[in-house]
């Protein structure tokens, strides 16, 4: 069965560049001006060329494949990588070549790197190491309250849950009251349900200490849930941040439409706002002329049953609260999601219809 090709529409935000890039946000955190990190001479840029700002109190979202540089951009910005060009200012201050412990960042690390030995209360304290006893245990017990594990304080890190740990392993970090944290994967380590879960909470956690973030992921769903913007990331370059919304529905090319979420991808001839495609005419969401590569979510797409049809189910999924359906038109395999309704049988004869308006994205 072909495999189809994932992505959507592209209508330019009012605040945003011809790349979909928008402007700095009113109260600026945290600027990054032409990073770039190559580690090997010769071998293409690890990072090459990115720009963007965030706000005070953002959560931002790196999205990408293995390999496009988002881990790397992660770790300039955090200290740990040397960039071979670039500035990285933090409120206006420029931290580029200072040490990771001198920037005032906090950093939530993939396998959240909590001490064995201690227990969850003297974890969170180690970041306090500054402070005199008494105010230290305060403000770590005030954390774990902010967590939700005040009750926990006694027990070691083996004792509780991988999402009780990702949140020790944050109050630790919040602790310090940093401006920004950065997390890398901070839910790989989960089963599917607990990453759910805790996404959420630790959304609502940073949301509550004030804190901003960068996130680095290539799960686009926990993007999309967790970041009040995305930037995504494509063989070193950012290539386009908006928020979750805008990424999704306004693509900024096709290989972000591609990157984001499923779409078929059909071939058509433009003429203004309108296309000529293997589905009839169809109505563009911005003009465009002569032959373009156009993107269709599978919600949008009508699946009707039609013993005449010219349309056959080729392949079915069900997946409770909706079904996804491959079906086949002359030499289109198009994938079509439909509600809990009825059950189309494979081999069905159906008509698609297509309800509304198509993205070029060539």
């Amino acid at each position: 069965m072909q495999e189809l090709p994932r992505s959507l529409n592209f209508r330019m935000p009012a605040d945003a560049s011809p790349l979909g890039f928008r402007q700095k946000p009113a109260k600026v955190l945290l600027e990054v001006e032409g990073l770039a990190r190559r580690f090997t001479d010769g071998d293409a840029a690890a990072v090459e060329r990115v720009s963007f700002t965030m706000g005070e109190g953002e959560l931002l979202a790196l999205l990408g494949p293995s390999g496009c540089g988002k881990t790397t951009t992660l770790r300039m910005i955090g200290g740990f990588e040397t960039p071979d060009a670039g500035t990285i200012r933090l409120r206006g201050r420029d931290i580029t070549h200072l040490p990771p412990e001198k920037r005032g960042i906090g950093f939530v690390f993939q396998d959240y790197a909590l001490f064995p030995h201690l227990d969850v209360l003297e974890n969170v304290k180690f970041g306090l190491r500054g402070m005199s006893r008494a105010p230290a245990e305060a403000r770590a017990r005030e954390m774990l309250r902010l967590v939700g594990l005040e009750q926990l304080a006694e027990r070691k890190p083996h004792e509780l849950s991988g999402g009780q740990q990702q949140r020790v392993a944050l109050a630790r970090t919040l602790a310090v009251a940093p401006p920004l944290v950065l997390l890398d994967e901070p839910f790989s380590n989960l089963d599917a349900a607990m990453r759910v879960e805790t996404r959420q909470e630790v959304r609502g956690l940073l949301k509550k200490a004030g804190s901003a973030a960068i996130l680095v992921t290539h799960d686009q769903e926990e993007a999309l849930a967790l970041a009040d913007r995305v930037a995504v990331m494509e063989a070193g370059r950012v290539v386009q941040i908006g928020t979750p919304d805008e990424i999704y529905r306004n693509p900024a090319s096709r290989f972000v439409a591609s990157f984001i979420g499923r779409s078929n991808i059909l071939q058509g001839t433009a003429d203004g706002m309108d296309a000529d495609t293997p589905f009839g005419r169809l109505p563009l969401s911005r003009a465009a002329n002569g032959a373009v590569t156009l993107a269709v979510r599978p919600e949008q797409i009508m699946l009707e049953p039609d013993p005449a049809g010219p349309a056959a189910v080729v392949g079915r999924e069900y997946r409770g609260h909706d079904q996804l359906y491959w079906v086949q038109e002359g030499e289109s395999c198009m994938l079509v999601i439909s509600g809990p309704g009825a059950q189309i049988p494979v081999g069905a004869r159906v008509r698609l219809r297509i309800c509304d308006c198509v993205t070029p994205v060539n």
